[in-house]
């Protein structure tokens, strides 16, 4: 429990889906962190189907005198949705996710924690996530494959992320203030089983655009799941033609739509300039993926405009 009163110094946030298995190996993870006693821990069950509630509740009542952890249902189906929850419940000025397959370095409360009382101007953090492969990893999962794959390594040194970069919802932490800009937005984001993403860009983008300091920290780090299943060709395919379809959904308005219509059009011109010269395995996929995302991004624009079209 933690020694510090009422409030934590920091909320830990894990919300899940129908993974109770690799949830209970998280939570287990967790008794052996550095400065747990100045942390909440919440977790936020998304309606599993599965025996989800009777694991955390159990976990709960074998370690809840060593922790603060409460667990939470939150019955609207969808990542954002269950994030939302947890913030709402959070008691912490600082607020940190982690994925239900992800392992944190013993560490890793200590260094959230110190780096914002060092670092005022830091509103957002994350870290190295490296990848814990249940099967071998495929010869054609090559470098630019990792970041759909969340795996992050921009090497050893503490740095503001690079444009086009910030942290991933699996090792992120954010001061609660972030969320007085906005909650994320419960038309993006996992739901289920579907992989549509883009809730982490789009609440990133806001945080950048009003010129907030986001931090990469190696030493916030985490092990991370990658099920057999996800590392087929078929995944990595389905997984960017969500993400194009997360790309239209998040453009809004005439200029929006103008901007998404010119990047899809330049993306189309590159992969088949770039086609001609892939010769391997990992090559050819990534243009026939990058393919997929243009796809789904046209989908979803289209299929946005009849609806608008019929009122």
């Amino acid at each position: 429990m933690t020694e510090y009163g009422d409030i934590p110094q920091v909320s830990i946030i894990i919300c899940t889906y129908n993974r109770s298995a690799l949830l209970v190996k998280t939570l287990q993870s967790l008794t052996g962190l550095e400065n747990l006693h100045r942390a909440e821990i919440i977790v936020v069950d998304n309606n599993s189907p599965d025996n989800t509630a009777a694991e955390i509740k159990g976990f709960i009542g074998a370690h809840g005198a060593e922790m603060d952890i409460r667990y939470l249902l939150e019955p609207v189906q969808g990542l954002s949705a269950a994030r939302n929850t947890g913030i709402l419940a959070s008691k912490s000025q600082i607020i940190a996710f982690l994925d239900d397959d992800a392992i944190p370095c013993r560490n890793w409360i200590t260094t959230i924690i110190s780096t914002f009382e060092e670092r005022p101007e830091v509103m957002a953090m994350g870290g190295k996530v490296a990848p814990i492969f249940e099967s071998k990893r495929p010869d054609w999962l090559i470098k630019p494959f990792e970041l759909p794959y969340t795996i992050v390594d921009l090497g050893n040194k503490v740095r503001e992320y690079p444009k086009r970069l910030h942290p991933c919802g699996a090792n992120m932490a954010m001061r609660k203030p972030a969320f007085d800009i906005s909650l994320f937005p419960l038309d993006l984001g996992r739901k289920g089983d579907s992989l549509i993403s883009g809730e982490e860009t789009w609440l990133f983008g806001q945080l950048q655009r009003q010129g907030h300091t986001i931090l990469y920290h190696p030493q916030m780090a985490v092990d991370h799941f990658v099920a057999a299943g996800r590392l087929t060709e078929d995944w990595i395919m389905k997984r960017y033609y969500s993400q194009g379809i997360s790309n239209a959904m998040k453009s809004e308005g005439l200029k929006g739509n103008l901007l998404l219509l010119g990047k899809t059009a330049a993306k189309i011109v590159y992969v088949m300039a770039d086609s001609i010269f892939s010769r391997s395995r990992g090559r050819k996929l990534l243009n026939r993926c990058r393919l997929e995302s243009i796809r789904g991004t046209l989908h979803m624009f289209w299929n946005r405009k009849r609806e608008s079209a019929a009122g």
